[in-house]
């Protein structure tokens, strides 16, 4: 990961792009953070251990004895081992409840992280929205490169889909989420399922996605070297996701989602992205194309975000917006769902 805020224009189609600038409370967040150099392979180890501490705790998965949690162990995909999820719920709803379900993606660039990295919204959703939080532990990249990861996420779902019952969930009701590199894998989590005939997905919630080997777009280069994970430290995830060929001919679409070809009926989709930050451009053109295949989408560009922020700065005014914004078409689009019932 980097965190500056210098950093000199680069040059896109013959033209120069200055930086976009960082939000001036974020901007305080990033210059506190310090700089940081990019993530090389070498670093994986030591970023492993980092993002490894800040794991949650029983204490802060309980919140405070609103939400009780279970860890279970499951089949895996054909010869990749069993997987383990964390499911987490409403402690007052009755066993038998038909919940909808939170199924999740961590973040870590694909090569850290756990299934006790929860960004801080999902948590809240499962709280305030009364919904069962299932997290996969999914393989970590380089040492299982695509599809290991992308596959341990699709037995989750199935696993999730068939035993909803047995934690008070509904199966008819999954909602996808995944921030980063868990946005890159809910997208192919949600073509997968598409083109496997899987679990149908009630919608999918992209925070941030990783989506674009290629790793090539106007504000991958715009803001290299500036904000948290930029075009450097993605290029060090994308290779060793793909060992080593990111950004090579014949990539898959269910590895990287910005490759697929089409996105016609997928579910609903809510993406957001910060508009200082690598993965801007992707998103936005991925929303286009969900648009332009008949897909419901809606599109959030924060403006002067960096990557994370909201996680980052909680309490900062554009990340109370996001937060907001995130919940309230989740709301939205569950209320919807049982007035159709």
């Amino acid at each position: 990961m980097t965190s500056s805020r210098t950093g000199c224009p680069t040059t896109v189609a013959g033209a120069a792009l200055p930086p976009v600038a960082f939000d001036p409370e974020l901007a305080a967040v990033l210059e506190a953070m310090g700089q940081q150099p990019p993530l090389t392979p070498q670093d994986i180890a030591q970023v492993r251990a980092a993002v490894g501490a800040g794991a949650l705790s029983d204490e802060a998965l309980g919140c405070g004895g609103e939400l009780v949690w279970q860890e279970r162990t499951v089949a895996g995909p054909a010869g990749g081992g069993d997987i383990t999820v964390l499911i987490c719920r409403p402690a007052e709803a009755p066993a038998d409840s038909r919940l909808p379900v939170l199924y999740y993606m961590h973040g870590g660039g694909m090569i850290a992280g756990s299934r006790r990295h929860l960004v801080s919204d999902v948590l809240e959703w499962t709280r305030s929205l009364r919904m069962v939080t299932v997290s996969v532990e999914y393989r970590l990249a380089p040492e299982n490169p695509h599809p290991a990861p992308l596959e341990d996420c699709y037995a989750g779902l199935v696993w999730t889909a068939r035993h909803a019952a047995e934690f008070g969930a509904d199966p008819d009701r999954i909602v996808t989420v995944g921030a980063s590199a868990g946005g890159g894998l809910a997208a192919g989590l949600a073509l997968l399922a598409r083109d496997r005939g899987g679990p149908a997905l009630t919608a999918q919630i992209l925070l941030s996605p990783m989506l674009d080997d290629r790793n090539d777009t106007p504000s991958s280069r715009q803001m290299e070297g500036l904000g948290l994970w930029d075009r450097a430290s993605n290029a060090t995830g994308w290779n060793a996701l793909l060992d080593g060929a990111a950004g090579e001919p014949g990539i898959s679409p269910y590895a990287a989602p910005a490759r697929a070809e089409d996105l016609s009926r997928l579910p609903p989709a809510y993406l957001d992205v910060g508009s200082a930050e690598t993965f801007r451009d992707e998103t936005v053109a991925y929303a286009g194309r969900l648009w332009q295949s008949g897909t419901q989408c809606a599109l959030h560009v924060w403006p002067g975000g960096f990557h994370g922020f909201d996680e980052f700065a909680p309490q900062a005014r554009l990340s109370r917006h996001a937060k907001h914004m995130r919940r309230q078409w989740l709301s939205s689009l569950l209320a919807a769902g049982r007035a159709d019932r």
